[in-house]
């Protein structure tokens, strides 16, 4: 009994260490955000970058807000993974009225759409989505603060570059 004991111990101790999974940490990537910079439309070049006043980028499926309301010359944000298309309002001099609460500012909306290639990364990252083919559709009204939109790079497959100028 006292030499079954010990084994019984070191088989115990054996099956439990080795029975432990090495840490999967996900460092290699993850589903890239739109990013959107904002630049000058009555420049003559198109690098000279123009910030918006007070933006708010909300999506309009989810009423969802992507961003305090700031001044800024670019944004991130990420796109629908279970669609293929996405809709934001973007909201030059956004304000909250302090009566009744309601957004103020102007609007203009704009549908992305793209094609959704999975791709597999690793076992801790599993599956990214990338998006090819970017494009982009609004409906133009003479108010609209936007002028002109260019898509740069129609594959967002990084978060590390601007993919589509908006002038205004």
């Amino acid at each position: 009994m006292k030499r079954i004991l010990p084994i019984l111990f070191l088989v115990i101790t054996i099956c439990y260490f080795s029975s432990c999974e090495k840490d999967d940490i996900c460092v290699e990537g993850d589903t890239p955000l739109l990013i959107v910079g904002f630049f000058d439309a009555s420049a003559s070049d198109t690098v000279t970058k123009k910030s918006v006043t007070n933006l708010l980028v909300a999506e309009t499926l989810s009423n969802s807000a992507f961003n305090a309301i700031a001044s800024t010359d670019s944004i991130s944000f990420p796109m629908r993974i279970q669609a293929q298309t996405t809709e934001f309002a973007f909201v030059r001099d956004a304000a909250i009225d302090a009566d009744t609460q309601e957004l103020t500012g102007t609007i203009d909306t704009l549908s992305f759409n793209y094609t959704i290639n999975s791709e597999y990364i690793s076992r801790a990252c599993g599956f990214i989505a990338n998006y090819n083919g970017l494009d982009t559709t609004r409906q133009v009204f003479s108010s609209d603060w936007i002028k002109r939109i260019s898509i740069v790079n129609a594959d967002v497959e990084r978060s590390n570059a601007i993919h589509v100028k908006i002038f205004h």
